[in-house]
């Protein structure tokens, strides 16, 4: 049995797309993306907007039905017949607070709905103490059970959204952006908070996020996507330090840096032209059309992930 929690293959998310009065074309917002987490380990996944890191995260759970590939969790792949009961096991934190919560619920009920579900108290008693419970854990005061959504701040909704989602002592989290709607200050507080509830519960996270820096701090490992791609994969200070692949060297490169002088003397790399439509993707390499490096070789074949050294995977033939 492997000692991964959750092991992704091959994963495909394509939506059809109408192009024409009878004609759909494939929309490839994740195509053949592979990786796996250990229990008590955080990923972290980066990308600019639109290159599936969400899609992926939605995939996993099953809010949107793969169109090919497998994942597994705790050793039992995951279909639509066993999808509650893993749930119950896997649970997701929403990237907007203000939508992922029902505004016609109590906080007491968006906590407690997780049990409803799944079943797990006998008594109404049970419940409450339940969900006071997970409310002091992520820092929410009792008095708060009985108010609605829109009376709390950004910073205590997505804690409301994180009482959720461990109401059912989750194994595995799925973060989708958790923090970029959020002030700085509280971003730390949240941040803080996962990392205790990590030590805490021995829960593993997908991490996903714009903010390298975010990334790199909470992340044991971090993957890069492009263009539904997964391009790079390695240890989180390794990435940080060593970036390998053309993408994720210009990510890197525009990284603010506290330090003026060091900032001066960095030198930033400006991809040139636009991302290509996932509706009409270039031959071979999907980074091909901004890269630097690129060669006649880069539009005959797509690379696949190969080990640099020490589990750093690199997709790319000219690095």
């Amino acid at each position: 049995m492997s000692d991964n929690i959750l092991e992704v293959e091959h994963l495909k998310q394509y939506f059809p797309i109408r192009t024409g009065f009878f004609e759909t074309k494939p929309l490839k917002a994740v195509d053949d993306v592979s990786f796996s987490i250990k229990p008590g380990e955080t990923l972290g996944l980066v990308g600019e907007s639109g290159c599936g890191k969400t899609t992926v995260g939605r995939s996993i759970i099953r809010i949107y039905k793969p169109t090919d590939g497998k994942v597994t969790f705790d050793g039992e792949e995951i279909t639509d017949k066993n999808i509650l009961k893993i749930r119950r096991k896997m649970q997701m934190v929403f990237q907007d607070p203000y939508s992922s919560l029902n505004p016609r619920m109590t906080v007491e009920d968006i906590i407690g709905e997780p049990l409803d579900v799944h079943k797990m108290y006998k008594t109404r008693a049970e419940r409450r103490e339940k969900v006071l419970s997970l409310m002091e854990t992520v820092g929410l005061k009792p008095d708060h059970a009985s108010r609605y959504a829109h009376e709390f701040s950004g910073g205590q909704r997505q804690r409301i959204g994180i009482a959720r989602a461990l109401a059912v002592d989750p194994k595995f989290i799925i973060c989708d952006e958790p923090v970029s709607a959020l002030d700085v200050s509280i971003q730390a507080q949240v941040i803080n908070m996962f990392e205790d509830l990590q030590k805490e519960l021995g829960v593993a996270y997908l991490f996903i996020a714009h903010d390298l820096l975010v990334v790199q701090h909470i992340s044991n490992r971090i993957a890069v996507m492009y263009l539904g791609h997964m391009v790079e994969l390695a240890d989180a200070n390794e990435l940080m330090d060593n970036p390998v692949h053309p993408y994720t060297e210009s990510l890197l490169s525009a990284v603010p840096i506290p330090d003026p002088k060091i900032a001066r003397a960095k030198q930033r790399i400006v991809l040139e032209g636009d991302v290509p439509s996932p509706l009409n993707m270039p031959t071979g390499c999907p980074f091909r059309t901004r890269c630097r490096y690129a060669t006649e070789e880069c539009a005959a074949r797509c690379p696949e992930l190969t080990d640099r050294g020490n589990g750093h995977l690199v997709a790319c033939l000219n690095k």
